[in-house]
C-alpha cells in the first residue's frame, strides 16, 4: 500500500511540474520578429513581477489620441542584476522603447531596448555597456 501511495505522489508531481514547464511562451511566436517598432512615450508604470517584467506607457497616435502600451521585458532579476532598479524610471519620464509588436497588432510588445530621455539605454536586463 505504501508503494502505491508513494507511486501516485510521485505521478502527481511529475505532472503538476510538466504543466507549469508547458506555460511558457516562445516570443517568437507571440511577437512579429521581423518588424522591428520605435515608440516614445511617457512611462505610466513598470512592472517587476515574475516571470516577466513590463513596461506601460501611454503614447500619442496619428490622430491624437493617447494609447496605452505595454511591453515585456526580462525577468526582474535579471534586470537587477545588469544594474536595473525602479528608481531609475520614474512615472512621467519619457522614453523609447525599440522592440517588436505582438503579432495580434495590439499595443503590446516585447523590449529590446529601451532609451530614457536623458540618452540612457537599456536592454532587456538593465543598463547597456557601450
Amino acid at each position: 500500500m505504501k508503494k502505491l501511495i508513494l507511486i501516485a505522489i510521485t505521478t502527481f508531481l511529475s505532472v503538476v511540474c510538466s504543466v507549469s514547464t508547458l506555460a511558457h511562451h516562445s516570443f517568437a511566436a507571440a511577437y512579429n520578429m521581423e518588424n522591428p517598432i520605435s515608440i516614445t512615450g511617457k512611462i505610466v508604470n513598470v512592472r517587476l513581477t515574475n516571470p516577466h517584467s513590463f513596461f506601460f506607457l501611454d503614447v500619442e497616435n496619428e490622430a491624437g489620441e493617447i494609447e496605452r502600451w505595454s511591453f515585456e521585458a526580462g525577468t526582474p532579476s535579471g534586470m537587477i542584476r545588469g544594474g536595473y532598479s525602479d528608481k531609475l524610471i520614474k512615472t512621467g519620464d519619457t522614453v523609447t522603447i525599440n522592440g517588436f509588436q505582438a503579432r495580434d497588432s495590439s499595443t503590446n510588445g516585447m523590449l529590446t531596448l529601451l532609451v530614457h530621455e536623458d540618452g540612457t539605454e537599456y536592454g532587456m536586463f538593465g543598463p547597456r555597456e557601450r
